[in-house]
């Protein structure tokens, strides 16, 4: 299916199910389920909490359903509104202490990560990545090259300028490349020595 065609069925099934059209509800949260999932995932300070955002945002979208009148694309308007739960995730923990029942809870947390996925080793890599970027120019390389946003949607989910979102795109992938580059052509590392 074309981009502006399902972007369109997208919209549609949003304005459908705005009227009370269950199964339009249905086909709008699939359809756009994996998008928010990776936006959040990256946009989040906190990958552990995606399912949550993800979850958060359609309930959002969906208890505010009544209000979207289709001015833009469906999914424009939903990333903006998972672009709030985010914000509004990391102020409401940013708030908060954060307890733990043991001492070295960095070495309990990564106990707790699967290792044995595929793909386990890229997707730390990439994530890692992105993290090293600032903020502004992750969401927009996100957006664009992850979701697959054209560069309009982008700007209107950033709440910026279109030139903006493309020269944080071209500094992300200049940042990116420069640093997979770096890693590239580092030394490898020598066995550590058996301490007797």
């Amino acid at each position: 299916m074309r981009t502006d065609a399902r972007e369109e069925s997208i919209t549609a099934w949003a304005l459908a199910a705005r009227n009370g059209d269950p199964d339009a509800v249905d086909h709008f949260v699939r359809a756009l389920h994996r998008d928010v999932r990776h936006y959040v995932t990256y946009l989040g300070a906190d990958p552990q909490s995606a399912d949550d955002l993800t979850q958060d945002t359609f309930l959002r979208a969906l208890g505010s359903l009544h209000r979207f009148e289709g001015r833009s694309s469906a999914r424009t308007w939903l990333l903006s509104i998972a672009r709030r739960a985010v914000v509004d995730s990391i102020r409401y923990h940013s708030s908060r202490p954060r307890l733990s029942d043991t001492d070295d809870w960095e070495s309990a947390a990564e106990r707790t990560q699967p290792r044995d996925l595929p793909g386990f080793d890229d997707g730390v890599a990439l994530t890692e990545l992105l993290d090293t970027l600032p903020d502004d120019r992750r969401e927009a390389f996100v957006l664009t090259q992850m979701v697959g946003l054209p560069y309009a949607e982008a700007a209107r989910v950033s709440d910026c300028p279109v030139g903006t979102v493309r020269s944080r795109v071209a500094r992300a992938r200049t940042s990116l490349i420069a640093w997979l580059d770096e890693a590239e052509h580092l030394p490898p590392m020598a066995p550590l020595a058996a301490v007797a």
